[in-house]
């Protein structure tokens, strides 16, 4: 019998969903190595592997037997996929198409040596927009976004997705959101097109025009927007949810309880931003990475207060998510501070820490990325975790703001979608 590799429940799946990788044919407790290889849009070649035994009867399931080494050991179903490395030093995977899957090929060698003879082979798509899903591109006004649309005439909760201040537009955990059921516009607000690389200032009006185009849009629930935003992009969801009207329910990701490094213009008021020096950057001398965790003021320092998020002001609800390995700000301690704030107003709110996970938590199975060049300051630049704990975040954190979403935005269970 041939050796036979399988990815079920089916070899296309979306980005997010867990499979089952499993090996028919081998000879009893044959002793073989899985690899995975994933070539992203630049040409950069990820890999991950792990050295396995089969059982008595030949075949291999990932989601029962543990690897005995490699890229990680243990049982770990997707370990395959959150382990991948680049070849090159501090390259982060992130899809840039959401229009094309990724390809992860998943290769069966013989042995534990040097992967010279092949066994078996099979190609895993996973793709980053869902079946029906539309992508139309916004140019509204002031606005550089990207709007995803559900399939059918809904209506569905709407969600504004902003990244960090490494600017662009992002599109791929947006694109994921509608495919799990959400209207969702990806928004840009700095480093794109013609948006400076690092404003002067930012305007609480431009993301404001964000929340009407949503709001307008007949296949979104009139109940009210959500917002998420990671980092830098956390700060901006907490303002808008504390000086916006309409939003509903806003999650911060590795973010702060002030706003950073770029004042906010509001109607009649401005934020400064939170101080900051750069001379308190610690630089490796071995590695040349940057650690900014040190750069800006001690957010306990009264003299700092006129730059805090009064979001204890809001009605939406809020979900902070933090990791306590983020190399990149002591987002931990500045998501405690906003938690402490609304719970001194008797404010509920929901907030998860995350041990051994970094900066950059993402949709599950993208992986870890502990260190990579920032665009907006052109240095490589810390971002922290531990491999298999950022993974197991990333997984309930995802979970999380989903059921976050569903619970403020619709008041329904999760449904269940398929690619």
């Amino acid at each position: 019998m041939a050796v036979q590799v399988a990815v079920l429940p089916s070899p296309r799946c979306l980005f997010d969903d867990p499979v089952q990788i499993r090996v028919a044919g081998l000879l009893p407790r044959q002793a073989v190595t899985l690899r995975a290889s994933l070539l992203d849009e630049s040409g950069e070649l990820f890999q991950a592997h792990a050295r396995y035994r089969a059982g008595s009867s030949g075949e291999l399931d990932l989601s029962r037997c543990p690897a005995l080494g490699g890229s990680y050991s243990g049982v770990e179903p997707m370990g395959l996929l959150w382990s991948l490395q680049s070849n090159a030093p501090y390259k982060r995977l992130a899809k840039r198409n959401v229009l094309t899957p990724f390809s992860v090929d998943f290769e069966v060698y013989e042995g534990h040596g040097d992967m010279s003879r092949l066994l078996g082979k099979c190609t895993n798509e996973r793709w980053f927009l869902g079946e029906g899903v539309k992508r139309i591109s916004v140019r509204e006004g002031r606005l550089k976004a990207t709007l995803f649309l559900p399939p059918g005439p809904g209506p569905f909760p709407g969600l504004i997705d902003l990244y960090g201040s490494g600017g662009g537009l992002i599109e791929y955990r947006a694109s994921l959101l509608a495919s799990r059921g959400f209207v969702t516009l990806a928004l840009a607000y700095m480093a794109f097109e013609d948006l400076p690389t690092m404003p002067e200032i930012l305007e609480l009006g431009y993301f404001e025009e964000a929340v009407n185009f949503l709001r307008k849009q007949q296949q979104v629930k009139d109940t009210g927007i959500g917002v998420l935003g990671l980092s830098k992009g956390a700060d901006l969801a907490l303002s808008m949810a504390t000086f916006l009207p309409g939003i509903k329910a806003a999650v911060s990701i590795s973010g702060s309880s002030f706003n950073s490094f770029i004042p906010l213009q509001g109607d009649g008021f401005t934020i400064p931003a939170h101080p900051y020096d750069l001379g308190r950057m610690k630089t490796s001398e071995e590695s040349g990475l940057i650690d900014f965790s040190d750069v800006l003021d001690d957010h306990r320092d009264p003299a700092t207060w006129g730059c805090r998020i009064p979001v204890e002001r809001s009605l939406a609800k809020f979900l902070f998510l933090s990791g306590l390995d983020d190399k990149n700000w002591k987002s931990d301690l500045y998501c405690q501070d906003a938690v402490q704030r609304l719970q001194q107003h008797g404010r509920e709110v929901e907030f998860c820490s995350y041990s051994g996970a970094g900066h950059l938590l993402e949709p599950p199975y993208l992986p870890l990325c502990q260190a990579s060049i920032h665009r907006a300051i052109g240095a490589f630049v810390l971002w922290g975790g531990q491999w298999r704990e950022h993974a197991k975040a990333q997984e309930d954190a995802w979970r999380r703001i989903q059921a976050f979403f569903w619970q403020h935005l619709v008041d329904s269970d999760i449904p269940k979608s398929k690619l």
